[in-house]
């Protein structure tokens, strides 16, 4: 099984992706989880370039620089994980991409695709958790004093990326819960095992 966790910066979704990683593993299941860009050593010296804010990356080259690093994530330990019918937890996978450099840097959204395809071999997470969050409230929640390169693009190109999540969990209603990011920890992983449960994808022991 294979669940990616969506949003902007702020939204909550790493802090419900280690909270679901050690409910699971409590329950007795091998689950292995990553983070984008990154989760090997080629992905993380990738992920520095990227988000350091002294890089002036254009538009294209950032898009390929996370599909590279996706590549050999997946290449790596996604796939692998999968094959051994472990469940992987993603901290964002494709739908970042789309949203980010197809919606916000307003790049071709078929030819990211199509790139997603390369990196994943068409790998695509059973279930997406999109943690909906308004701008203002994510800002409050960046810390202030380390800023990347990606938060630090500008409240125009960052509410881009917000309608572009927006328009990819309408576009795709089966994989993609949407979950309020502003409600509470507790209340918005009881939703992610209420959905989980109902769903029927793990098992309890």
């Amino acid at each position: 099984m294979f669940i990616s966790f969506e949003g902007i910066d702020g939204c909550g979704k790493t802090t419900q992706l280690h909270l679901l990683n050690d409910y699971l593993t409590k329950l007795g299941h091998s689950v292995v989880a990553v983070r984008e860009p990154g989760g090997t050593q080629i992905s993380e010296n990738i992920r520095k370039i990227l988000l350091d804010d002294e890089n002036n990356i254009s538009a294209t080259a950032e898009l390929l620089l996370f599909e590279a690093a996706r590549a050999e994530l997946t290449n790596t330990i996604i796939e692998p994980a999968l094959k051994k019918n472990n469940i992987v937890l993603s901290d964002r996978f494709i739908d970042s991409t789309l949203a980010y450099q197809g919606y916000g840097r307003e790049l071709d959204i078929d030819a990211i695709k199509k790139l997603n395809d390369i990196a994943t071999h068409k790998i695509t997470p059973d279930i997406t958790f999109y943690f909906q969050l308004q701008l203002e409230i994510a800002k409050q929640r960046f810390s202030k004093n380390n800023l990347d390169r990606m938060e630090l693009s500008g409240d125009i190109f960052l509410q881009k990326v917000i309608d572009g999540f927006d328009t990819i969990a309408l576009n795709n209603p089966i994989r993609i819960v949407v979950i309020d990011g502003s409600a509470t920890i507790d209340d918005v992983f009881k939703k992610i095992i209420d959905e989980l449960t109902n769903r029927k994808l793990f098992y309890s022991i």
